[in-house]
């Protein structure tokens, strides 16, 4: 029995690593098709292909089977020729939303990517069918599955099309976020978050793409608790004048702020009597006692890193393996703020600890093994919001400005504003619409989930965003289909994704096992009733109370309202150069007046139905509160005078992420100020790639990236100077 099983093991892996070798085969081809084909070339030839198999298939007869591919196809042309004008219009203004010439991304380019991506899956899928549809090896049901799968993402992406569409024609001018009035906001998320999304999902999960966690051993991790005891910072203006550091105090008074301590070598200060004494015991040390002859000496630079997880998941030690390796390939001291998360801590507790933390790095440096010449903000997601609004905080109050930051797709609007790239959430497994506006809303103070049982909350939408990082890799390993390596596909990378039916009941587990993952669970929540989620009324002036006792002395908050004075729309609307705007103007004119007459519903041509959910229309919450505006919330909304006190900023973000807009829109802003900016976008690569950066090769290369843009902040204007890249 047992050699009969072996036998049949061994028979499967055989079949599996055939259909492998197949699915990387056929992805070459649909690779070489996309580079090799400008848009309407590749719909005319999908067209003429669809009508070929439309018209064979009808003739087939009476069957089931082939009255379904002729209604395919007959879909396929259908929605390529309706695609086609939409893509081309959105192309065809898309440059004026580039940082420059040498940075070509933005929401708009990425959708037309992602559609053009799903046409040229569809145009070799339609050539392999005319080319084999009457050999008695033609799978048919295989095929058709496929077919049908492609077309209905197709549909979804011909939505998001025309509603990127209305975003152009109701912005202002160069702007990618959406700033209609809050009604026409609310009709618009309204109507998106109905878009059926599961078909983005199973055949045709990561289709947008092209593209065991180990880490450096290290001498040093260490945890450490800052007690919550003031202290004074000198002032960069005046040294002899200091300002006061209070600890955090928001929502739940004074308390602690841990720390983690990250060293490639044992370095000077870092183990002394005074940073053991505030070390915090989280089971065995770590920390390597192999002799040495003596300590290393300080490190001129230090690294302050905040971690990412939407303000309410992850820590420093989930983030631990590429900080080691950043360690030692800087050669310099790395600690990272476990601030408090939300809902239970939310703004600004965070700041306020993160904050906290980098004052007192700036002030005992030797402690960690530096000597303070270098300082770098880094940080990924919302610990990327944390280093724009640290070093805000730091200019505010006066104190040393860190020499630079390093942010990896930063989240620089938190507000439900719909973008270009913020559609890209529909067909995003990891963060989509409902997940994003969650984490904000948490973090804004509105989220107060509750859970009568543990597995409520492990199904819940915040359980589930606040599960670790070695738990989101599990669930991406359960099979060869699972979602990231599907990101790799058009770089002959892809492992199976689906396979032939033979061995599709072989498969049905790890499918069945990512549906009940991250992305499928989140998208099965229901939303609470309507007006649940609206936001909290609060003042800058709540957020500094403990409870109802008066409000502190401090500075904390307080020299941050005096800094920014009133709030006018003209603060805030800088995001388009001069120069463009009057080309902008007149692209827009060449829309139809149907795109760019009021109301959500005139989107889609007559005629044009995408896929619904079964939930129908859903409440979303719409922050116009004060707290959500907040430029040390969303630091896109900072006035010209807040801005102009950052260091020089490198932002590293992803093509396929729902929060690209908020890279480019933010390093425009800069840019326009004069404030040296850089901002390098990877393409193929999803959200959080630096939790991932050891899976892959092109994950390890975008994680370089990040260590060369720090590495440029450590290194002396002098030496910079004849080694700085070219502007990007």
């Amino acid at each position: 029995m047992e050699s009969s099983e072996e036998t049949s093991k061994n028979g499967k892996e055989g079949l599996k690593s055939h259909n492998r070798r197949r699915w990387r085969k056929d992805k070459g081809k649909a690779s070489r098709i996309l580079q090799s084909m400008d848009l309407r070339t590749m719909t005319q030839s999908l067209v003429t292909l669809a009508e070929d198999n439309m018209a064979f298939f009808s003739s087939q007869g009476p069957g089931e089977t082939a009255r379904r591919l002729s209604k395919v196809f007959a879909g396929v042309r259908e929605q390529a020729l309706g695609l086609e004008p939409a893509l081309g219009s959105l192309l065809g203004v898309a440059h004026l939303f580039d940082l420059d010439p040498e940075t070509p991304a933005n929401g708009y380019r990425s959708l037309v990517h992602t559609a053009r991506c799903c046409l040229a899956h569809l145009l070799h899928k339609s050539r392999y069918v005319a080319s084999n549809r009457r050999s008695i090896f033609f799978r048919t049901s295989h095929n058709l599955a496929e077919l049908e799968a492609y077309l209905a993402a197709l549909t979804q992406l011909r939505a998001l099309a025309y509603y990127a569409q209305r975003l152009l024609a109701t912005n202002q001018p160069g702007g990618l976020f959406f700033e209609g009035d809050e009604g026409l906001t609310a009709d618009f998320l309204r109507e998106y978050v109905t878009l059926h999304k599961g078909c983005f999902y199973g055949r045709c999960l990561g289709f947008q793409s092209l593209a065991n966690m180990a880490s450096a051993t290290v001498r040093v991790s260490r945890l450490i608790s800052l007690p919550p005891e003031a202290f004074e910072m000198p002032l960069t203006s005046d040294p002899k004048l200091t300002v006061t550091i209070s600890p955090p105090l928001a929502h739940t008074g004074p308390g602690p702020v841990l720390i983690r301590l990250i060293s490639y070598d044992l370095r000077e200060g870092q183990d002394s009597e005074e940073l053991n004494s505030m070390v915090k015991s989280e089971g065995p040390r770590i920390l390597e006692l192999r002799p040495r002859p003596q300590q290393t000496s300080r490190s001129r630079s230090l690294v302050v890193h905040f971690h990412g997880g939407g303000f309410v998941a992850q820590t420093s030690k989930s983030h631990e393996p590429y900080l080691k390796s950043w360690a030692q390939e800087l050669g310099a001291p790395i600690i990272s703020i476990d601030y408090s998360l939300a809902p239970e801590a939310p703004f600004p507790r965070a700041l306020e600890e993160c904050f906290f933390a980098y004052c007192w790095a700036v002030k005992h440096c030797a402690l960690l093994g530096s000597t303070g010449e270098r300082i770098c903000l880094a940080g990924d997601s919302a610990g990327g919001n944390l280093c724009f609004t640290v070093a805000l905080r730091a200019a505010a109050y006066g104190v040393r400005v860190p020499n630079g930051i390093m942010a990896a797709y930063p989240a620089t609007m938190l507000q439900s504003a719909a973008s270009p790239s913020r559609l890209l959430s529909l067909m995003d497994p990891l963060l989509p619409l409902s997940v994003l506006s969650k984490c904000v809303s948490a973090y804004a103070g509105a989220e107060a989930e509750e859970h009568p049982n543990s597995d409520e909350k492990a199904l819940g939408m915040m359980g589930l965003v606040r599960r670790d990082t070695s738990l989101l890799l599990r669930d991406l390993r359960l099979g060869a289909s699972s979602w990231l390596n599907s990101f790799l596909e058009f770089s002959g990378q892809k492992s199976q994704k689906t396979s032939a039916p033979t061995v599709e009941e072989e498969n049905e587990a790890p499918r069945e096992s990512m549906r009940r993952s991250v992305s499928e669970a989140a998208l099965a929540q229901p939303e609470g009733p309507v007006g649940t989620d609206s936001l909290k009324i609060l003042t800058l002036k709540d957020l500094n109370l403990k409870s109802s006792s008066e409000t502190s002395e401090t500075p904390e908050m307080s020299l941050s309202v005096e800094t920014l004075g009133p709030s006018t729309p003209s603060d805030v609307n800088f995001f388009l150069r001069p120069e463009d705007a009057r080309e902008e103007a007149e692209a827009k004119e060449g829309l139809s007046a149907k795109d760019s007459s009021s109301g959500v519903s005139n989107a889609f041509p007559v005629g044009f139905h995408p896929r619904r959910t079964s939930q129908g229309a859903t409440q979303m919450p719409l922050y116009s509160s004060p707290i959500v505006k907040n430029p040390f919330m969303s630091p896109l909304l900072a006035p010209d005078n807040m801005l102009k006190t950052l260091p020089p900023v490198h932002i590293v973000a992803c093509a396929l992420d729902p929060m690209l807009d908020d890279s480019v829109m933010f390093a425009r802003r800069l840019r326009a100020l004069g404030q040296p900016v850089t901002l390098r976008v990877v393409e193929d690569l999803p959200h959080g790639f630096l939790s991932l950066a050891s899976l892959c090769r092109e994950t390890r290369q975008a994680a370089e990236l990040c260590v060369e843009r720090i590495r440029l902040i450590l290194t002396p204007p002098a030496a910079a100077a004849a080694t700085a890249p070219p502007p990007l």
